[in-house]
This record gives C-alpha cells, sequence and structure tokens, in this order.
C-alpha cells in the first residue's frame, strides 16, 4: 500500500506513524516536537550537511499536520500585517495547526492530504540536495535506512527515486498550484536547509522566487522556522 501521510511521518521520524490524518486530532501536543528527526531519514538527509547540529537544534516537527500549522502561523501574521492590524493571538504552531484544519493548508479530504505529504516530501528532499552534498556514498547511508523503515516496496522505491533524481526545481515549482501551497513548500524547504551554507541559502532564494512568494510572506515564513527550530 502506498500511503504518502505515512511516509512523511516516517521520513520526518516522529510521532504516530499510522498515516491516519483522518483519526489524528486536530491539536499536537508539545512532545511531537522533541527529537522528530532525530532518528529518521530527514536526519540523515539533514545530517549530511556541514554545521548542522542535530542534537537541539534539529528539526522538531511531526508531520504534515505541523508542517502545514507552521506555513497556516505565517500566513496569518502575514495577512495581519498587510492590514496594518496586530497578529492574531495564536501562541504556537500546535494552536494554529489546529486552526488550519480542514483549510487549504491541512485539507480533510485524504486525496488532498495525500498530494500535500508527496509536494512536501519531494520539496524537503530537493532542499536537503541543494547543495550537492548527498553523494553516492551518502545515498547509501539514507537508502539503507529507508530499507530499515515500516514502506512497502513502492514507497521505498518512491523515496529512491526522489532521492537520486536531478534537482528540478520549476517542477516542484509547478507544484504551487495556490499561494498557500507555495507557503508550506518554501515552509518546509527552510526546515530542510542549513542557515550557515551560501549555497542552500542562495536555493531558498531561487525557490522564492520560482513561487513568487511575496516577501512579508517570507519573512514572516523564515521567523516561524527560527522559532520552531
Amino acid at each position: 500500500m502506498f500511503d504518502p501521510q505515512k511516509i512523511l511521518q516516517q521520513v520526518l521520524g516522529g510521532g504516530d506513524s499510522s498515516g491516519g490524518s483522518q483519526e489524528r486530532k486536530p491539536g499536537i501536543s508539545g512532545d511531537t516536537f522533541k527529537g522528530a528527526a532525530l532518528g529518521g531519514i530527514a536526519g540523515l538527509l539533514i545530517g549530511s550537511k556541514s554545521g548542522r547540529k542535530l542534537a537541539g537544534s534539529a528539526l522538531k516537527v511531526g508531520g504534515v499536520a505541523v508542517l502545514g500549522g507552521l506555513a497556516y502561523k505565517a500566513w496569518q501574521n502575514w495577512q495581519a500585517q498587510q492590514a496594518g492590524a496586530a497578529p492574531p493571538p495564536t501562541e504556537t504552531v500546535a494552536d494554529a495547526t489546529a486552526q488550519a484544519e480542514g483549510s487549504k493548508f491541512l485539507p480533510r479530504q485524504k486525496a488532498d492530504r495525500d498530494d500535500l505529504s508527496l509536494t512536501l516530501l519531494s520539496a524537503m528532499i530537493a532542499a536537503a540536495k541543494s547543495d550537492g552534498h548527498i553523494d553516492a556514498t551518502e545515498q547509501e547511508r539514507i537508502f539503507a535506512r529507508i530499507d530499515e523503515g515500516d514502506f512497502s516496496g513502492e514507497e521505498k522505491g518512491f523515496l529512491m527515486d526522489q532521492i537520486r533524481n536531478p534537482l528540478d526545481l520549476e517542477a516542484l515549482a509547478a507544484k504551487a498550484t495556490t499561494m498557500e501551497r507555495a507557503a508550506e513548500i518554501y515552509a518546509v524547504s527552510v526546515l530542510a536547509i542549513d542557515a550557515d551554507n551560501p549555497g542552500e541559502v542562495a536555493y531558498l532564494d531561487r525557490l522564492s522566487k520560482r513561487l513568487k512568494l511575496d516577501q512579508g510572506l517570507r519573512t514572516n515564513i523564515d521567523a516561524e522556522v527560527k522559532a520552531t527550530v
């Protein structure tokens, strides 16, 4: 069985890996953010970067719900700024996640949620490859971890293809069918890069331009990611 939501959850390495977003409660507890990616495939993808400290400053995300909530919170703040109003009283990404359920950021329909999961997976892997550091040796380490994971043959093939295939920024940007989806693609990309690596920062600049993100929205996403990691 090919389950995009489960794949994303397993790659991030945190929380419930059942993939059943229909049964998952909208609110995400603080425990979801604790060390999610440290033992997951994301830990290897991001751990291959120079200067990335997995202990303490690693990704602390738990799946499509939290990723959507992070982008939604940044979107709320940006819209308030556009209107000259105070930011909405949403204290945490977990709060925003609950509010985002049913919106374009976190659609309720399984098919839409699956499509979002695949898009965010592609974005995360593309960002991790953006500096060209994942060579054949790194790929083998990641593939070995994929083999150990709870994936079907089809799911393993999908992940390995995503890692093997050349970076295609245009194809990724084409998945941004709405501005909300563009914000989510950019948010997960920011989470997956090393902010101290000039090449990866340059990749974010190129991606932002392809996604046609408003600079104010981008600034808000950057701020929310910084507050999360």
